[in-house]
């Protein structure tokens, strides 16, 4: 099972007068890792390099350091530490002292993986979208339920018929919150696995 951060994280390092500051932070999309980036990087700097993983998608930028000397070395400390829905960025304020393409790997890559080893961690749990009906009166009863199998309820709509609620559900535990909706509506929840 992988892992993601449950709260971002910074680490800081000086190497060879030039000082690397990473920042790291659990992502759910491309758009929140791009917005993490553009809200962490220093214009500055001398470089802002960065990484993600979500999934099977990936990406990197050097920011104008050697090719694969930076955003590559990230993306490596991301994988190496079995993580996911991870984005990280290390600015670098140049010293003076080149630090040649070895250096600069061991350099943002360690920074990166400094600061990943700092980090909480959570397991991450593969969720289910599913949506249910019930009366008003089992409303209470069946938001409690579920919410102790492990379920969370993501939205409510409200009709003539009763309640609706879209419900995010471990898929290890679909099979008991389906039961709990079935007990608590007497066999009317309409349940219905969207993904």
């Amino acid at each position: 099972m992988s892992e993601t951060l449950s709260a971002a994280s910074a680490h800081q390092e000086d190497i060879k007068k030039s000082r690397f500051q990473a920042y790291a932070a659990p992502v759910a999309s491309v758009d929140e890792a791009m917005a993490f980036f553009a809200a962490h990087s220093d214009p500055t700097a001398t470089h802002n390099c960065w990484a993600y993983r979500i999934g099977q998608a990936y990406r990197f930028n050097d920011d104008g350091e050697p090719g694969g000397t930076a955003g590559r070395p990230i993306l490596q400390a991301i994988e190496g530490q079995g993580l996911d829905r991870v984005a990280v960025l290390v600015v670098r304020w140049f010293g003076g002292v080149k630090l040649g393409a070895g250096g600069l790997v061991r350099a943002y890559g360690g920074c990166a993986a400094q600061c990943l080893r700092l980090a909480p961690r959570v397991p991450i749990v593969d969720m289910a979208t599913v949506t249910c009906r019930c009366e008003y009166a089992e409303l209470p009863l069946l938001k409690a339920r579920v919410a102790q199998a492990g379920a969370q309820v993501q939205a409510e709509s409200f009709g003539g018929e009763g309640a609706s609620l879209v419900l995010r559900v471990p898929r290890d535990a679909l099979s008991n919150v389906e039961q709990i909706a079935a007990d608590v509506t007497r066999g009317r929840a309409g349940w219905q696995v969207r993904d």
